[in-house]
């Protein structure tokens, strides 16, 4: 056979049960999944961040990073909620390169995905019990969103993930915001047919079970770019793209019209310090049109403690080692630049 079967893998529940967590962190994921989930139906005025490294590749600076993050956040609870990312599972275009911690929790160290599993169960957890945050993930594996649904804030569909029926169909059983990216071809449609799958009901295998999905109302667009048949990026979170979007949501009569923007990615060209001039420029925007201000609800962003990106193996200490963040005195400086804008 050309797979070879190594060994049957827990099932989230019994995960679960041996790594849970304290009704305590239960009660606190309620009350933050609330107070989030006002801010996509309208109800809050707040702005969310989703702010932190394109891979969480090392549990200490990650852990440092957060803490880094709580008390700005401090600063800002009046206008802000961040929701930091501890992305897990890192997409790769050509399927080579480090994969995430779920692949390698220490990437100088060969793939072990049960040791992956449990190092970013207790990553999460770990984050939410020190700093009350509930954290952001990507949806690269459909069937393992399990292991950590429990803990997570917000879920993000990656561009070259968003056509996928199956990512589709769990989202729809997400009871947390999902943000659909726009794939990389920058087709806006692709991302608004995703947006309407995930928003109903579905029946569905998953995991072996026949399932019935609610379908999630807080799936919304994320705009990140996207890349031409030469392979050079194209921005799209300016004014007149966001009215575009905004007119299409309106076509459909989508659920809960809202927009996360990216400013990395083909929004940037990857250039992290554009970031910066990038969310200044869409926050812009809000202020220009209350139709873009109600849609807009809030920014991703890539940061990490040092600016740039390393290879594996140059043991710089909080520094990307896969998409190039910004750091950390340019990002706290940012936080609080936009909440004085807002």
């Amino acid at each position: 056979m050309s797979m070879s079967f190594s060994r049957k893998l827990p099932i989230p529940k019994e995960i679960k049960e041996q790594f849970p967590i304290s009704d305590k962190l239960k009660e606190l994921k309620k009350q933050k999944d609330e107070e989030i989930r006002k801010v996509f139906t309208g109800e809050s005025q707040k702005f969310i961040l989703i702010i932190g490294p394109c891979s969480a590749d090392c549990e200490d600076s990650v852990m440092d990073y957060i803490s880094r993050l709580a008390k700005v956040q401090e600063k800002v609870s009046d206008k802000i909620i961040i929701i930091p990312r501890i992305y897990t599972n890192k997409p790769r275009t050509t399927g080579e390169g480090y994969m995430g911690m779920i692949h390698q929790p220490n990437p100088e160290k060969n793939e072990n995905l049960l040791e992956g599993i449990i190092s970013v169960r207790k990553l999460h957890a770990r984050a939410m019990n020190e700093t009350g945050f509930l954290c952001a993930d990507e949806m690269l594996y459909p069937e393992n969103t399990r292991y950590l649904d429990d803990l997570l804030g917000y879920v993000a569909i990656g561009a070259r993930s968003v056509e996928n029926q199956e990512h589709r169909l769990v989202s729809s059983g997400l009871d947390i915001p999902v943000g659909m990216k726009n794939p990389t071809s920058g087709d806006i449609t692709v991302m608004l047919n995703s947006i309407k799958a995930a928003q109903i009901q579905h029946n569905f295998i998953y995991r072996g079970w026949d399932v019935t999905s609610d379908g999630n109302d807080l799936a919304h667009a994320i705009l990140r770019g996207y890349v031409d048949n030469y392979g050079k990026s194209h921005s799209n979170y300016h004014y007149e793209d966001m009215i575009t979007l905004y007119d299409m949501y309106q076509e459909r009569n989508l659920k809960n019209l809202a927009l996360i923007v990216d400013t990395n990615h083909a929004n940037s060209g990857k250039k992290p310090l554009e970031q910066v001039r990038i969310a200044k420029e869409i926050l812009h925007s809000c202020r220009h049109s209350d139709n873009i201000k109600s849609m807009v609800k809030g920014l991703m962003i890539e940061s990490y403690i040092e600016d740039g990106a390393q290879k594996i193996g140059e043991g710089i200490y909080g520094k990307s080692i896969t998409d190039p963040c910004l750091g950390w005195e340019k990002s706290e400086r940012l936080i609080l630049d936009i909440a004085d804008l807002l």
